[in-house]
């Protein structure tokens, strides 16, 4: 296949160097011929380097770079090209202008596609004289290692077109998933639940921006914390992309951008692209501050109160040493623990009438590495709190002792609230059904790494234990942003997997 790549930035240098390895012939082009020039520079150092570590043949390697041809005008006539890959800035009418000077430059049956990321398919569709031409084809960076692409097809898209993409992606290598023509596709609307709901926790002061990504890290598993996520977008991007698929669903709650991010953008603390987002980069940057050392009684008597995954810290504050009292009540001089499972400290202080200035809060959500979480509450006695992290850091049979975080008190304390949020966003795009729910999981693990997809990862908790996190949170808070999705409710209530599509009434006709 003969295809042009229009645009020659980061994208579209990948673009153009996934299609040319896959065997295509490749035109790339851009208003800069300077970048063209650079692009076809970085694509054949990216070739050299795959030849050094035994990746690819030098053979291939020079075959691919024949496959690449520089072009000097993006709206030369190309009575070969069958396939035009947009790959311009974020601008819709930018877009609107490439693709009509493209219809003017092309044969009728040269298909269309832009690598637009959050603006509608639909409406750059609408500029066309024939918009049934074009469809969405949303590539993520860096192409050539990302191996999953969208297919979105635009309202007016001839049928044809989006299984014809998704052969070409397959047959080169990536996957690829069809969805709707909605804000944010799949992927970037997916991930919006991971830091709307990191912000909303910065927002309420329950820890900082380190201490957030500490537990998304060893307790969710996620490779990178939602804020080092932010700073390596860019948070210019990650905030534009948030405030369009807000608006986009007409401010749904759930997706409610932060108070936090404009003035950050404002002042130019965008991440590492600046040197400075919400951590310093660069070879002056100071060291990140550690985490304090744990300096409490460790063989202070802990109680641990009944609830969610009591048994189980008993049982491993107990093989690790520590003095777990037994009985209906704590004694006078033992730390409190209580598992909160989307409820605060506080409610069980007032309800059990527990003693407030030694009682905290324990996440019982099963940790990823050798981290649990302590909430404290305003009225804790500090001299206490670090008993109860002592308490907590203690390792079994030598095993390495546990990181303690210690974070204010809040509905479900920081991983139950992010990883209900990821699973929430989730469910509520399935309940609009863009793609099947394992289309969903695969582009999220896909395009954003995390541990496993967001609707497996809600069935690895259990939809009625996730359910009744839910619906805590949202009794806790009063905050519509942590209501239960039907998605969620029904297969809980019917004792379905998130995962399963389940009947439609289509079926049943």
């Amino acid at each position: 296949m003969r295809i042009r790549i229009v645009g020659a930035g980061a994208m579209g240098r990948g673009i153009a160097q996934w299609a040319a390895t896959a065997g295509h012939t490749v035109e790339l082009c851009d208003v800069r011929t300077e970048a063209v020039t650079a692009a076809v520079d970085f694509v054949r150092s990216m070739l050299e380097r795959a030849v050094q570590k035994g990746r690819m043949s030098a053979g291939d390697s020079a075959a691919t770079l024949e496959r690449l041809i520089p072009l000097d005008d993006p709206w030369a006539a190309g009575p070969g090209v069958e396939l035009v890959v947009e790959a311009v800035c974020e601008d819709l009418d930018t877009k609107a202008e490439v693709f009509g000077k493209l219809e003017q430059a092309l044969p009728q049956s040269t298909v269309f596609a832009t690598n637009t990321s959050s603006l509608s398919v639909t409406r750059i569709a609408a500029s066309l004289r024939d918009p049934g031409r074009l469809a969405g084809l949303h590539f993520f960076n860096p192409v050539p290692l990302m191996k999953i692409v969208e297919v979105v097809p635009g309202a007016a898209t001839r049928p044809e077109i989006p299984p014809a993409l998704t052969a070409l992606v397959e047959s080169c290598g990536h996957r690829a998933v069809t969805v709707s023509d909605t804000p944010g596709f799949l992927v970037n609307h997916a991930g919006r639940g991971l830091v709307t709901e990191a912000l909303a926790l910065l927002e309420e002061s329950v820890a900082d921006p380190a201490g957030i990504d500490r537990i998304a890290r060893d307790v969710l598993g996620l490779r990178m914390g939602p804020f080092e996520l932010m700073d390596l977008t860019g948070l210019d991007v990650t905030a534009a992309v948030i405030d369009s698929i807000w608006e986009g669903f007409r401010h749904e709650d759930r997706l409610r951008p932060s108070f936090l991010t404009p003035n950050r953008v404002t002042a130019g603390l965008l991440g590492r692209k600046t040197g400075q987002g919400w951590f310093a980069y660069g070879p002056d940057a100071p060291a990140p501050a550690p985490e304090p050392l744990v300096t409490g009684d460790a063989d202070r008597p802990v109680f641990v109160v009944a609830g969610e995954g009591a048994e189980e810290l008993r049982s491993a504050l107990g093989a690790a040493g520590a003095t777990v009292e037994t009985g209906t009540g704590p004694s006078g001089g033992a730390v409190v623990l209580v598992p909160v499972w989307g409820t605060t400290v506080a409610a069980a202080v007032a309800s059990l009438g527990l003693p407030a200035a030694r009682t905290f809060g324990v996440d019982p959500l099963p940790a990823a590495g050798r981290r649990r979480v302590l909430a404290v509450t305003p009225a804790a006695d500090p001299a206490a709190a670090r008993d109860a992290r002592a308490v907590l850091a203690r390792g079994a049979d030598g095993a390495e002792p546990y990181a303690v975080s210690v974070v204010r008190d809040t509905a479900g304390s920081v991983a139950q609230r992010l990883l209900a949020s990821v699973v929430s966003v989730a469910a509520s795009i399935a309940e609009r059904s863009p793609t099947a729910p394992s289309d969903i999981d695969l582009a999220v693990t896909a395009g954003l790494g995390y541990p496993f997809g967001p609707l497996a990862w809600g069935d690895r908790i259990g939809a009625a234990r996730l359910l009744e996190l839910q619906r805590a949170l949202h009794a806790s808070t009063g905050d519509p942003r942590h209501r239960p999705t039907r998605w969620l409710t029904e297969r809980a209530l019917l004792g379905l997997p998130l995962t399963e599509p389940g009947t439609a009434p289509s079926d049943c006709a």
